[in-house]
């Protein structure tokens, strides 16, 4: 069994200006930093100007696009941090979604979402069927923060510190499972999508 750390990408959704993404991104890549079996990659999406409009197909994309290309590749696994935007989740986002294919496939993807009421958990399930299509499995727990204004200090750390760490340590013990079952499998039998 391959014991390399697994490479962790955790995307960053939110491009909103003022926006909270980074507070919660941050912190969940400090709680996955801190495992010996992750190699963690954030990808602010804020960083990059990727284009809603997409290209022919078979053209080559845009240089913003060939920027993050590469670190998606890389990744053996997925966390992305995601507000709920209208009870789904930002079109940067879906942007980066639909630029990329096979960059996803057979690859495991957790979420970590925040919002009100619903803590983004609608913005997660309209994501659960989105990243089914492009080939990727989808972690079944998440961390989602309800009111996540409320939920982190000045400081940018929870208010609730121990809560949020089980949560976020279940989710990645979840992840890391699935990133070394399917990087095996890559491995021994390239995935090919019908």
């Amino acid at each position: 069994m391959d014991e390399t750390p697994l490479r962790l990408v955790v995307i960053i959704a939110s491009t909103r200006e003022g926006r909270f993404g980074p507070t919660v991104g941050n912190w969940f890549a400090e709680q996955a930093r801190g495992r010996a079996d992750l190699d963690v990659d954030v990808l602010d999406l804020a960083e990059f100007a990727l284009p809603d409009r997409l290209t022919a197909y078979g053209s080559p994309p845009p240089e913003a696009v060939t920027a993050v290309t590469p670190r998606l590749a890389a990744a053996d696994a997925f966390v992305i941090v995601t507000p709920e935007y209208n009870h789904s989740y930002p079109a940067s986002l879906k942007t980066l979604i639909d630029w990329h294919f096979t960059e996803w496939q057979a690859k495991p993807v957790a979420f970590v979402s925040y919002g009100g009421l619903a803590g983004g958990l609608r913005a997660v399930e309209h994501l659960r069927g989105v990243l089914a299509e492009l080939h990727a499995v989808t972690v079944r727990d998440t961390v989602s923060f309800h009111q996540a204004w409320e939920r982190f200090g000045p400081d940018s750390r929870p208010v609730d510190p121990a809560e949020c760490t089980t949560a976020a340590k279940t989710m990645l013990d979840q992840l890391v499972w699935w990133a070394r079952a399917l990087r095996e499998a890559r491995t021994a039998r390239p995935y090919v999508a019908a």
